[in-house]
């Protein structure tokens, strides 16, 4: 089912509800671009590798490719913090506050912190909307804290918590490493007026530019896409539940289903009853069907909670024997794919998004990464190190799943070169930006779980 014959089949008052709630998806996504993109683009602009219309431009269509091609595993891991079935066992009215809930709260702290001129984490701040909607929900419910996946939620805390330490232990040490085998003064000094960087270093100036621009696409790009999916599978789960877009994906998932069994059992390994549970439900749905669309829509959820419990359950089996994780990897890749897949659509509209995002609005938070952070401005060396350094810590959590903050790890890696180039630091700024670091998880949360819990009250 095409996205436009799912939304031609909702009541009118949906139909409004979830164009509305996909604009605010994309607008955050939107923000997201001038509010973070900014510190792709200092340092080329302070540099003058690149004068400012062409470095956003540029940067734009590197976070435009990146989003295009970096995969979605980090959007899952956005999707996963809030258990989705409860979308569907709220009413339509408490779906829509828990989606608009989450977005709202995004939207309006990213703009709150970018008319102060403080770069912070979208990535903390989608988060912490995510966990106080889902808490929020939970403790209305009388279910206490159990409305966030408190597992992902910790695996997300460490990377966003760790990701700026190690901007900042690797950008340092990489510049002392630069300072001992490059020895050209130049690079090391604030530029001066009508001073142009020698070409190699431009060069390398305008690389890492082009590659923190791609990493931030391939990383928050994700980001928006999770949005966007929460957003679907709240209002058409019957449409998004499952992978509708391979028509023998429902074949082969059954197969992977039986061929888990057939492995446990060679293994001499007993299932467990959630396991034996979901396989009976999975056969009894998927048993003489090819394709996921030829489910009936009220099936699709039932489904998808089967599949998700037995590749979760089983992907935990596999960490206690290589043996066993040779034999299920395959299988459970499958399970996967059924489950967690993004339209090609939404990648396109996110893209865009974030692209032209990227290309205004960025003046204020350029200013103080280059000018206040420092008690100098950035140098070439400096600029490059710390661009470097954050394209490839954004790239490898984009590769491992994880979401954490190009704000952060580039601020973070910009003073570390300070303090290695012994520049020193503006204690101001960085008491502000690490103010803002610890208040926009918790800021975040509240101000979610706030309009969330205003919105129920209101609305029912």
């Amino acid at each position: 089912m095409h996205f436009w014959d799912a939304l031609t089949s909702l009541p009118p008052g949906s139909m409004v509800c979830l164009i509305v709630a996909l604009a605010i998806a994309f607008a955050f996504e939107f923000i997201n671009g001038f509010h973070d993109t900014a510190n792709a683009v200092t340092t080329v602009i302070y540099t003058k590798s690149l004068k400012p219309t062409p470095a956003v431009l540029y940067s734009g269509f590197l976070n435009f490719l990146g989003v295009l091609l970096g995969g979605t595993a980090v959007a899952f891991g956005i999707v996963n913090l809030l258990p989705v079935d409860l979308l569907l066992e709220r009413s339509s009215n408490s779906a829509l506050i828990m989606v608009l809930s989450l977005l709202l709260s995004g939207v309006i702290w990213n703009l709150g912190t970018w008319w102060m001129g403080l770069p912070v984490s979208s990535s903390h701040t989608l988060i912490g909307s995510i966990l106080g909607v889902g808490l929020a929900n939970s403790l209305m419910e009388g279910h206490g804290i159990s409305g966030v996946n408190w597992h992902k939620a910790g695996e997300v805390g460490a990377a966003l918590l760790l990701s700026p330490f190690l901007g900042f232990g690797l950008a340092a040490g990489l510049l002392l490493v630069c300072r001992y085998f490059l020895c050209e003064p130049k690079l090391y000094e604030p530029p001066v007026e009508g001073d142009k960087p020698p070409g190699w270093i431009r060069g390398v100036l305008i690389a890492t530019c082009g590659g923190v621009s791609y990493a931030h696409g391939s990383n928050d790009g994700q980001k928006g896409m999770g949005l966007v999916l929460l957003v679907l599978i709240g209002f058409m789960p019957f449409a998004y539940a499952l992978n509708v877009s391979e028509p023998s994906l429902a074949s082969r998932t059954l197969e992977a289903a039986v061929a888990i069994e057939r492995d446990y059992n060679t293994q001499k390994l007993d299932l467990s009853g959630e396991q034996k549970s979901d396989l009976a439900t999975i056969r009894k749905m998927l048993q003489g069907k090819e394709s996921f669309a030829d489910l009936p829509p009220d099936q699709r959820w039932e489904t998808r909670l089967a599949i998700f419990r037995l590749e979760k359950e089983t992907s935990r089996a596999m960490e206690s024997s290589e043996k066993l994780r040779e034999l299920l990897y395959p299988p459970v890749c499958c399970l996967s794919k059924a489950v967690e897949y993004v339209p090609l659509w939404v990648i396109v509209c996110t893209a865009l998004a974030l692209g032209i995002g990227t290309t205004v609005g960025y003046q204020r938070i350029v200013v103080t990464v280059a000018e206040k952070i420092g008690k100098t401005h950035l140098t070439y060396a400096q600029g490059a190190v710390a661009e470097l350094v954050a394209a490839g810590t954004i790239m490898l959590a984009a590769v491992a799943g994880v979401p954490v903050s190009t704000t952060h790890v580039l601020s973070s890696g910009i003073a570390g070169t300070m303090v290695a180039n012994k520049s020193g630091v503006q204690s101001s700024t960085l008491k502000k930006i690490g103010l803002a670091w610890v208040l926009t998880l918790p800021a975040s949360m509240v101000l979610g779980g706030g309009i969330y819990f205003l919105g129920r009250s209101l609305l029912g």
